[in-house]
């Protein structure tokens, strides 16, 4: 294939003009404080050519310079308006189509087009397992059709960002695996990452190594250059379902942002160099070379898209804002109590097949197999789940069950893992990702904080990434594996706007959760994270050896929790509460079991829910009791119990004693050493007998 025809060369420079007149319009409508964004696309207008040769169903996950992609994208759909548009989404009215107001982002819904907030390399996981997805066919229900493509831009500074690096080693080894992969890379490569340069090369010799990728070449400067090439890249990934690799000249105009001036690093012959690579002129060439139009009809069209910038960014100005909490954080955290409620009670058929009191890893694990049950569309991933069952067999005899296309492995990636995650569920599945281990969670954390939770915000709800993160956590693994295998650190998982985090302690209770979250993933598209304790997967004992108080029976399935409640132990006792969540469960019981011969009615609370925390229900406890202990395995700074302190001193109920057993601000060592960091059951009945001035009692037997 040659160039493009006249009428779509003539369409092609239309939309480079439109989106160069957007970035001049940013700049002059900045100083008015009427344009909030000014990170252009000068330079990169070549990638109209993407716009143009794909379709509108095939997902998109854009670098912030793809203003000339996005005219082509509105130009395929007929009654769409790029300029107003964007106009609103550069004045952050409420009224913008693509995030409500809450962002300058390129999105749209009709067009297939998924809001990044800031894409330095942090949506490529996400790309790839949508890709993933569509290559399956394994879900009937797939959004778009079997032979869409997606297309996911960024640029060569971003090409070396770990998260990159991450995401195209795994498409390398997915194609290792025989998958079908159908994702176009596009690297828009203008030589500066801000104003650190690219070496020259870099990017076209480390791609081209990549296994499993093909890599083509393109001249993003040349519309009739570099049409070929990219409708090339475009049709291979299309027809072979594999991945590509497309490495697309550009160059940068104006600087990086608004702010961005580039004479204090970059030299003037090298900016009049740049100015000289400038694609709207070479594009000018070509169509009144080919007499299609004037160069006077040029510049008449050209002022015409300024005029018609400016006067919708006053316009968009003038439209409504977003004026409350309320309504900005509206799109954050869905959620439809009674239909939740509902489908976490709705029956799926699925009967456990081990009756009587069961742990917590065998109840999990018959959770998972209600849920594949329950709904097709479920899927269980990460390192060593399939047949192997995980590192403490809680995922055991699924894969023989549901087969490897619902239960499989992945590579040893958590940026993967989670991103996989991500592209699945936005394709219609209900991904249940496990990671191994909480500390693995902290190298990944970014894809749920920046990436998944985000989504639902930024792009006003138009898009979700349900999903159910198991995570194996916590401490008082006496002294096994050190840190990696003990980490207590919820600090960075609590701070994610958005997210729900649950903690069970025992077996019946993570049913009913999982039952929940699930059922939350399916009604509200919601993200959760379920810490499971590890010290508690086999603990069947409670107050002394092979008692079986702490195994329970398979709880009936209409049984499930409503809301973030937390559950309470001796809930009428007056003299004492013990507030605390996961391994310290069984210790508070064992304390509140020690006081009671003693006079001491102490009552028991455990969290749950660790986001949001169920304040209200715990704060109407406290105010009932005398004195209060919170018992919080974590570290001084960054844990529950600082919440808990601060929402009791907001509500007046400082008043009763209250005392706080934490772990120590440190790393778990290994063996016996972590003993002495983690937080005991001998300080919490020290704490107890303290906040009740029952000091006879600090030495009982």
């Amino acid at each position: 294939m040659n160039g493009p025809d006249d009428a779509t060369l003539v369409a092609l420079f239309d939309s480079q003009m439109a989106s160069r007149q957007l970035d001049l319009m940013a700049r002059v409508k900045r100083q008015e404080n009427k344009v909030f964004y000014t990170i252009g696309s000068s330079g990169h207008e070549g990638n109209a050519l993407l716009g143009c040769l794909t379709r509108t169903s095939d997902p998109a996950l854009l670098h912030y310079r793809s203003g000339a992609f996005m005219a082509e994208r509105y130009r395929q759909v007929e009654g769409m308006a790029f300029i107003r548009d964007t106009c609103l989404s550069f004045a952050a009215s409420s009224e913008d189509p693509a995030s409500g107001g809450r962002h300058k982002v390129w999105g749209s819904k009709p067009l297939w087009v998924i809001p990044q907030t800031s894409t330095i390399a942090s949506h490529l996981p996400k790309a790839l397992g949508m890709a993933l997805a569509i290559g399956s066919g394994r879900h009937a229900g797939l959004p778009v059709p079997a032979d869409a493509i997606v297309v996911c831009s960024f640029g060569d500074a971003s090409f070396n960002h770990a998260t990159a690096q991450a995401a195209l080693n795994s498409c390398s080894w997915s194609r290792q695996q025989g998958l079908p992969v159908p994702i176009l890379w596009v690297c828009e490569d203008n030589g500066l990452g801000i104003s650190v340069p690219t070496p020259a090369g870099w990017v076209a010799e480390a791609a081209r190594q990549r296994p499993g990728i093909h890599y083509v070449a393109a001249d993003g400067l040349d519309l009739e250059a570099g049409y070929a090439a990219v409708h090339q890249a475009v049709e291979l990934c299309r027809a072979r379902r594999q991945p590509v690799f497309l490495h697309l000249r550009c160059t940068r105009l104006m600087g990086h942002a608004g702010t961005d001036f580039e004479i204090e690093y970059r030299d003037l012959d090298e900016l009049e160099a740049a100015e000289a690579r400038d694609p709207l002129l070479r594009s000018a060439e070509q169509v009144v070379a080919r007499g299609l139009m004037s160069p006077t009809a040029i510049q008449a069209r050209y002022e015409a898209l300024r005029a018609q910038c400016l006067a919708e960014a006053d316009r968009a100005d003038g439209r409504p804002r977003l004026t409350s909490r309320k309504a900005i954080m509206q799109s954050l955290a869905p959620l439809s109590a009674d239909q939740v409620a509902a489908e976490a009670r709705r029956d799926s058929g699925f009967r456990a097949p081990l009756q009587g009191p069961r742990h917590l890893a065998i109840q999990i694990n018959q959770a998972l197999q209600e849920v594949l049950t329950k709904y097709p569309q479920s899927i269980v991933f990460g390192e060593d789940v399939a047949r192997k069952g995980g590192v403490y067999t809680v995922t055991k005899g699924l894969w023989k069950t549901f087969s490897g296309r619902r239960v499989f492995n992945t590579l040893l990636d958590e940026t993967t893992i989670l991103g996989l995650a991500q592209g699945y569920a936005s394709m219609g599945y209900l991904p249940i990702p496990e990671i191994q281990y909480l500390a693995y969670f902290h190298n990944a954390c970014d894809q749920i904080r920046g990436e998944a939770c985000s989504l639902q915000f930024f792009s006003n709800n138009q898009f979700r990434n349900p999903m159910v993160v198991r995570v194996a956590g916590l401490g008082y693994q006496r002294g096994f594996g050190g840190h990696f295998h003990n980490d207590n650190s919820i600090a960075a998982l609590r701070d994610i706007p958005g997210l729900v985090i649950g903690c069970p302690s025992r077996g019946d209770d993570a049913v009913r959760m999982l039952r929940t979250l699930t059922a939350l993933a399916q009604v509200d598209g919601r993200v959760s994270l379920f810490i499971e304790p590890i010290a508690l997967y086999m603990t069947k004992d409670l107050l002394a050896p092979d008692d079986g108080q702490w195994c329970f029976d398979f709880p009936p399935p209409d049984e499930a929790l409503d809301g973030f409640e937390p559950r309470q132990y001796q809930a009428e006792a007056s003299d004492l509460l013990i507030v605390t969540y996961g391994n310290g469960v069984p210790m508070a019981l064992r304390t509140a079991a020690f006081l009671k011969p003693h006079g001491v009615a102490c009552q028991v609370i455990d969290l749950r829910w660790l986001k949001p925390l169920p304040l209200a229900a715990v704060r109407d406890q406290v105010a009932r009791c005398s004195a209060v202990v919170v018992f919080d395995e974590g570290r001084p700074e960054g844990g529950v119990s600082e919440s808990l302190l601060t929402d009791w001193v907001e509500a007046g109920l400082a008043q009763r004693p209250i005392h706080r057993v934490t772990g120590a601000d440190c790393y778990i060592p290994l063996a016996a050493a972590a003993e002495l960091i983690l937080a005991s059951e001998a300080q919490l009945r020290q704490a107890c007998c303290q906040a009740i001035d029952r000091a006879d009692l600090y030495c009982h037997p």
